[in-house]
């Protein structure tokens, strides 16, 4: 995580947990704090958009039946592909994160406050970690996650365990937490501790100066 942090720039709290841990849930209680909120799976949405030049090289990458006929991304599609074959999972990662770390640096830039959510599913194993300087790990149990993946779009129980397996285990992304919000059942609960983390941060970014 970041040691660098000057005088007079937002705090940077990396937000991470596993599909279908809550992570959206959590973040909008931080925005309904007033916290700033740059969320990579709006990104990732945004540099797939329709004219965006990352779709010239999935397209030369997956062909042309990830791609729905009006020539936007078929996401499930995509999804399909790149959770049973990891090969194909690291060659559209490889395509789409360097410009979705650009266009979270760049937005980190532009935001001003005592500190940001940044939203990274996939933060850990990840260089973002080093610009964060705290994480913060949004946990549910695996079972838990199964049955939210079904109750969501997830066609059935196998597939949605792909999706699971595929991503950092918990054991992994609470080994990078400096801060954790369980997220298993009682949502107020889960309020309490957003509220007690944000008068923390508030707090460590006056210890900071900013």
């Amino acid at each position: 995580m970041s040691n660098d942090q000057p005088v007079n720039r937002p705090l940077r709290i990396g937000l991470t947990g596993g599909i279908a841990s809550g992570k959206t849930t959590v973040a909008k209680m931080f925005a309904d704090l007033g916290v700033p909120i740059i969320d990579t799976d709006v990104i990732a949405r945004e540099v797939v958009a329709p004219g965006a030049s990352a779709l010239d090289e999935i397209r030369k990458a997956f062909g042309a039946e990830v791609f729905q006929l009006g020539g936007t991304l078929d996401r499930r599609a995509m999804r399909k592909i790149v959770f049973t074959d990891d090969a194909k999972r690291q060659q559209i990662e490889d395509i789409l994160h360097p410009r979705i770390r650009d266009a979270v640096y760049e937005r980190v830039a532009e935001t001003d406050g005592p500190y940001l959510i940044i939203v990274v599913p996939l933060l850990f194993g990840s260089p973002m970690t080093d610009f964060m300087d705290r994480v913060l790990v949004v946990d549910c149990s695996e079972e838990v996650q199964l049955s939210r993946l079904l109750a969501r779009d997830t066609e059935n129980v196998e597939q949605a365990r792909r999706i699971i397996a595929s991503q950092a285990s918990r054991e992994q992304r609470l080994s990078i937490a400096d801060d954790v919000v369980p997220n298993d059942s009682d949502k107020e609960d889960t309020r309490q501790r957003v509220d007690a983390l944000h008068n923390e941060y508030l707090r460590l970014s006056n210890a900071t100066g900013n």
